[in-house]
C-alpha cells in the first residue's frame, strides 16, 4: 500500500501533532548534522515546540554562531538601507529626467511651430533667435560640403586632363625620337651652315 501525499496544514489532534513533531524534529536535526559533516558547513538549528520546549543543534559553538548571525543580519540590514537610499536617489534622478524630457518635448514642439499660443513675446523672440542660429549653422555646414564637393570635382578634372594629355605627348616623343635617331635629313631652316 502506498503512502498518500500529506497535506501541509495544521494537524488538529494534539497527540498526532506531537508524534509528527517528534519524528520530523528528529529528521531535521539528523539532516542538519549530516549536512554539517558532509559539506563542512557551520549549521545551527533552533526549534521551539508549541509547549515552549527548546531543541537545538549546532555544528560548532552556538553562542559564536549567534554572534556571527547577528553581525551578518546587521550588515545585511545596513546594505538594505544603502540599497534603499540608492534606489530613492535613482527615483529622484528619474523624476528630474522625466521633467526635463517633458520640457524638451514641449520646447521641440514650439520650435516646430506647435503650441505657440501659450508662449509669451519673450519666449517667441528666444525661439526665433534659436531658429536663426540653427539656420546659420545649417547654411555654414551646407556651404562647407558644397565647397568640398567642388574642390573634389576640380581635382578630378585636373587628374583627367593630365591623364588624357599624357598618351598624346608620349606618342609625339616616340615619333620624334625614332625619326631623330634613325633619319638624318639635309634640310635646314635658316642660313646655310658650313660643314667641315
Amino acid at each position: 500500500m502506498m503512502r498518500g501525499k500529506v497535506q501541509i496544514k495544521r494537524i488538529e489532534k494534539p497527540t498526532k501533532r506531537q508524534v509528527t513533531f517528534a519524528k520530523r524534529r528528529n529528521g531535521v536535526l539528523k539532516k542538519a548534522h549530516e549536512l554539517s559533516v558532509l559539506c563542512d558547513a557551520q549549521i545551527a538549528v533552533i526549534i521551539f515546540s508549541d509547549t515552549g520546549r527548546l531543541y537545538e543543534f549546532s555544528s560548532s559553538n552556538l553562542q559564536e554562531m549567534m554572534q556571527k548571525y547577528h553581525k551578518h543580519a546587521k550588515d545585511v540590514q545596513i546594505s538594505k538601507l544603502e540599497v534603499q537610499k540608492y534606489m530613492e536617489g535613482l527615483k529622484g534622478d528619474s523624476d528630474s529626467m522625466i521633467s526635463e524630457i517633458q520640457f524638451l518635448q514641449l520646447y521641440d514642439r514650439k520650435l516646430v511651430g506647435d503650441d505657440l499660443n501659450s508662449c509669451s513675446y519673450d519666449e517667441l523672440d528666444e525661439i526665433q533667435k534659436q531658429m536663426e542660429k540653427s539656420l546659420r549653422t545649417i547654411r555654414e555646414r551646407k556651404d562647407q560640403l558644397l565647397a568640398e564637393y567642388v574642390e573634389n570635382l576640380r581635382a578630378k578634372e585636373k587628374y583627367l586632363l593630365h591623364e588624357s594629355a599624357k598618351p598624346s605627348a608620349d606618342k609625339h616623343k616616340e615619333v620624334t625620337g625614332s625619326l631623330g635617331s634613325e633619319v638624318e635629313t639635309g634640310l635646314c631652316i635658316g642660313l646655310p651652315q658650313v660643314r667641315y
